[in-house]
């Protein structure tokens, strides 16, 4: 029979059968990079599954990233305090935000469709066409 060993970590539910340092990327904020640096700091293998992780190794862990880094929730806040700051100083990448479009560059003539609501929309390359008589 397998057991069935739900794996919570900082309010996230981890798959068990990935290994661990996949797992850590479900968590928001951390990516594959960060991941491997944190289970190198709590001194776990980055080929162990999370299923097979101790009670004691998931506390060390838990307990690094709670002193070393901002995830979940506090991050989300922190993201979203900075985006109401530039939209309160109406600053370029604020009236972006605030209008749905592309904050950092991206060409919107005939990218960003589903950002700008057009979504059923089936338009041509966004280039006019010629006629030719």
């Amino acid at each position: 029979k397998t057991r069935i060993n739900v794996i919570r970590l900082l309010g996230v539910t981890l798959p068990e059968k990935k290994r661990t340092e996949i797992s850590l990327t479900y968590i928001y904020g951390i990516g594959r990079s960060l991941s491997g640096k944190i289970l190198k700091a709590a001194g776990v293998s980055l080929d162990k599954k999370a299923g097979d992780l101790t009670d004691e190794e998931l506390n060390k862990i838990q307990s690094f990233i709670e002193k070393n880094f901002k995830v979940e929730g506090d991050l989300r806040r922190e993201i979203q305090a900075n985006i109401k700051r530039l939209k309160e100083i109406s600053a370029y990448r604020g009236m972006r935000h605030s209008r749905k479009l592309p904050a950092r560059g991206q060409r919107t003539k005939t990218n960003s469709r589903t950002v700008r609501g057009n979504v059923r929309k089936t338009v041509g390359s966004g280039k006019r066409k010629t006629e030719l008589k």
